[in-house]
């Protein structure tokens, strides 16, 4: 199998300029494994590196998207895994570098997704059943089509049901790849701290105003709230939802320190990461195990 090197970690943990670092060392392409980053337009809201950022690294899964396209957990795999199998034809290496425990597992655990349509008789089904049922009934066959899935929205809750009740969920998981999982970590109290750094540097270079643009543009108010955190409030922001920039602002810090959380909570449900200390000679520590990998 191919080698595949995966950088994960949560909002603000460093781990894309880390990636770029090693990127280099190992003459690398990477791999975007963020939800929003595939869309075009989706820039300082969803922390896409900049051009003089990427330092000549190449990136793969941006901007293969339009703003209210539908972009599915079965587009994302079939376009990562082809990406990385063209990468690794040429002398280059592979690394997949993101935030969304999803599309990480997807192409890691090598999940057996189909895009076809479920059968009528499956979507009838689908629809006479309770929201409550239909949300455990995904937990019991597909508990990892939770991650990141709106449960207040019915119509996407009722997609992820005929997912996991489809004939395809229940063949096997096949690796594609041969890889090597490492995590970045900080300590609770400094990743908030570059939370809110970061936060702050991205409101100070226009993130009200991409969102602005973004409408203006044509993304429907429904899909950019679809998106959460930053296009979410923002959006509210927009619309007057908030008493004021400082209720907006509190809000949007909060919910980006709990999603970090959450990130935190479905990356060490993986027994096969490898954590990185991220105040510990990070670089060193990941050059020597990436050594060890390629052998």
């Amino acid at each position: 199998m191919n080698k595949l090197v995966c950088i994960v970690g949560t909002n603000a943990s460093g781990k894309s300029s880390l990636a770029i670092e090693l990127a280099k060392k190992w003459d690398a392409d990477i791999v975007s494994a963020d939800s929003r980053q595939v869309y075009k337009g989706l820039d300082l809201g969803s922390g896409k590196a900049t051009k003089e950022e990427m330092q000549g690294v190449a990136h793969y899964l941006l901007d293969v998207a339009q703003p209210n396209d539908f972009f599915s957990l079965y587009h994302y795999q079939k376009l990562a895994c082809e990406a990385i199998d063209e990468i690794c034809k040429t002398s280059k290496k592979a690394f997949l570098v993101g935030g969304t425990g999803l599309y990480v597992n997807c192409v890691v655990d090598g999940y057996n997704l189909t895009g076809a349509s479920p059968d009528p008789a499956t979507r009838k089904m689908v629809e006479a059943t309770s929201t409550d049922e239909l949300i455990a009934m995904i937990k019991d066959k597909a508990p990892a089509l939770l991650e990141k899935l709106d449960l207040k929205n019915r119509r996407r809750v009722e997609r992820a049901a005929e997912k996991a009740l489809s004939d395809a969920s229940d063949v096997p998981n096949v690796r594609r790849y041969d890889t090597l999982l490492l995590g970045v970590t900080w300590p609770r109290s400094e990743l908030y701290e570059r939370i809110r750094v970061r936060l702050d540097k991205r409101l100070s270079e226009g993130m009200i105003d991409e969102v602005k643009s973004l409408r203006q543009n044509g993304a429907t108010d429904d899909f950019l709230y679809k998106l959460g955190l930053e296009y979410r409030y923002i959006l509210m922001y927009l619309r007057g939802e908030f008493s004021s920039y400082e209720a907006f602002y509190d809000k949007l810090f909060m919910e980006i320190r709990h999603l970090a959380k959450e990130q935190m909570t479905w990356f060490r449900k993986r027994t096969d990461i490898v954590w990185i200390d991220m105040k510990d000679d990070p670089v060193g520590k990941c050059n020597e195990l990436i050594g060890g990998f390629y052998g």
